[in-house]
């Protein structure tokens, strides 16, 4: 009887020690299969969500608000002496040099070497304010409503640089006051230059001497004019950069940012010079002078031909100014994202 319930009732050591083999191995098995496989997922995934990130990240690249500024100022170093012939040029009065050369050779007899950057101070109070204010804040609408795989049309880089533009020109208004008057001082007679020694002296007398309102003497014309060049020079810059790398065979390197550059020199020369020429009338005055009265004298004296006065001196200017400004912020941008560890 026992030898009955011991076969009926209960497996021998063998039938235990098949059972358990038989049963475990190929469940261990389908449970390393199933973490196996549902491991594939997860690391898929995780790779998908890095790539995604670091793409995301190179799509945001926020640079700093003064990149702009530092890169105009370095360029108005070099292309100061253009900018003083430029203004000269328009306001040429009596039997002063009617040619960009001829300016030139005056200065140079007149003043030597060191006249070609009369009010050089000034003009670069001028882009500490003006410049670090209009790039500033056109890169920072930039990187909030545009990607890298989704670039802002160009009427929207047009409404953006316009904006920065107007911003622009009202926070430099009384650098570009200074700029124009020491500038344009040594052409005046004797009695009748300012002579400041440097842009804080000739700021502390405007205020002195002409009270806070002179800080903002042809801020209209200044702030049109800084929307006109802004969105001519930036916003094409940008297209004009993204039409050479997607036509043509050309990247993004040196040879595009001066092309690119060396175009929108041409588009801000041409959409700025009208703008141009009442802007530096108007800060030039002593009286009051309102914009109707300035027009009206340019018309009565040159007709149409006012609007294009100084064009080729004020694009041999903005030529050189915009490619230096472009070449040196590229080169700003390449230094941050080296120090930064950002792929190219």
């Amino acid at each position: 009887m026992q030898a009955v319930t011991t076969g009926l009732g209960a497996p021998s050591p063998s039938d235990s020690k098949y059972t358990a083999a038989s049963v475990t191995k190929p469940a261990a098995q389908a449970i390393m299969e199933k973490q196996t496989t549902s491991d594939k997922p997860v690391v898929a995934a995780t790779t998908t969500t890095t790539t995604t990130t670091i793409k995301s990240k190179q799509q945001t690249i926020h640079y700093p608000f003064w990149f702009g500024g530092s890169a105009s100022s370095m360029a108005a170093t070099v292309t100061h002496p253009l900018d003083l012939v430029k203004v000269r040029l328009q306001m040429r009065t009596g039997d002063a040099p009617k040619s960009m050369s001829g300016t030139v050779v005056h200065i140079l007899r007149h003043h030597g070497i060191t006249g070609l950057y009369n009010g050089l101070s000034a003009s670069l109070l001028r882009q500490i304010t003006y410049s670090t204010t209009r790039f500033g804040i056109y890169e920072e609408l930039k990187t909030r409503f545009t990607t890298k795989d989704s670039p802002a049309s160009f009427p929207l880089l047009i409404a953006m640089a316009t904006v920065s533009g107007v911003a622009g020109g009202l926070v430099g208004n009384v650098a570009d006051v200074l700029n124009v008057r020491m500038q344009h001082d040594a052409a005046l007679p004797p009695a009748q230059r300012r002579n400041y020694a440097h842009a804080i002296d000739g700021l502390a007398r405007m205020t002195r001497e002409e009270g806070f309102r002179s800080w903002f003497r042809g801020v209209w014309p200044n702030s049109a004019r800084a929307a006109a060049m802004t969105a001519s020079q930036l916003a094409s810059y940008d297209v004009f950069k993204r039409i050479l790398i997607r036509h043509t065979p050309l990247e993004d390197n040196l040879a595009t940012h001066f092309s690119a550059s060396f175009l929108a020199g041409v588009a801000a020369a041409t959409v700025t010079s009208p703008i141009d020429v009442i802007k530096t009338r108007v800060m030039s005055a002593s009286g009051k002078s309102s914009i109707g009265q300035v027009l009206g004298s340019l018309y009565a004296q040159e007709g149409v031909r006012w609007m294009f006065k100084g064009w080729v001196p004020s694009f041999l200017r903005l030529g050189p100014q915009t490619i230096c400004t472009f070449i040196f912020l590229e080169g700003h941008r390449k230094m941050y994202k080296k120090v930064k560890g950002i792929e190219e």
